[in-house]
């Protein structure tokens, strides 16, 4: 099996070619989030007619991803890859069935879910949840300019990896108890949640770069709804900064 990827396009295509050869050299990947074209390729012998469904199993060490295929040609599917929950390399089947006729492979090979920078964002944030330091340097960012072109598209992307993150049962946008050590968990609530001590947040930073997809997202965890009392040490809370820049949805987002 053989394969490729375009990795200049916005939408990366992987492609699988309906065959067992394959080099060693390839592989298919996608980022771990997920929402990439995967092009599937059929070799000439497995043409087949309308009334054949393909589609894609992908499976992980933990889970496992069933993706229906659209036929683009005769010879061409399309499917968009999952998001998984860690990146690893796994398992992709490509099967067809045709009605009264049992499930059959047609070829199998490895995929790898990769980080990319929307991962590393996404993990950085997470884990500076709380942490005075790191939020403030990531003020810097916002000084020297956005972190894309496409601000857009940065939301969307750093948003769908947040989503796709193993977050600890404990984590909070305000910060973890590993935040505020020595803390009962009582205590630890009341702390995060005091609107009487300025800081940073994270919804902070999704407001500071007009980051609509990743507060609304910030808005539905744990501590999302707290962050809008918190004023940083400007005064701001996320609320009047979006205001202040002129982030007229995200304002509307964050006061309604």
């Amino acid at each position: 099996m053989t394969c490729g990827l375009n990795t200049s396009q916005q939408n990366s295509q992987a492609l699988l070619h309906g065959f067992l050869e394959f080099s060693k050299d390839e592989r298919m990947f996608s980022p771990f989030q997920g929402d990439c074209v995967v092009t599937v390729l059929l070799a000439e012998e497995d043409k087949v007619e309308d009334d054949v469904v393909f589609y894609l199993v992908f499976s992980g060490s933990t889970l496992r991803h069933c993706a229906s295929t659209r036929k683009v040609s005769s010879d061409t599917l399309e499917t968009i890859a999952p998001g998984h929950d860690c990146c690893e390399t796994v398992k992709v089947l490509l099967c067809a069935s045709k009605e009264g006729l049992p499930v059959f492979v047609v070829a199998e090979e490895d995929f790898r879910f990769i980080q990319d920078e929307a991962y590393d964002a996404a993990r950085f944030l997470a884990t500076s949840a709380g942490d005075q330091l790191a939020l403030n340097f990531t003020r810097f960012l916002d000084r020297s300019g956005p972190l894309s072109r496409d601000v857009d598209s940065l939301d969307e992307k750093v948003a769908l990896a947040f989503r796709h993150l193993k977050l600890p049962t404990e984590w909070n946008v305000l910060g973890t108890e590993q935040a505020l050590q020595g803390r009962g968990l009582n205590d630890l609530q009341t702390s995060l949640e005091s609107d009487s001590v300025p800081r940073e947040t994270l919804l902070h930073f999704a407001v500071r770069l007009g980051l609509l997809r990743l507060a609304w997202f910030l808005l539905q965890k744990p501590g999302g709804r707290g962050a809008l009392n918190i004023h940083n040490q400007e005064g701001a809370t996320p609320a009047s900064l979006a205001l202040e820049r002129g982030y007229h949805q995200l304002h509307q987002l964050l006061t309604q």
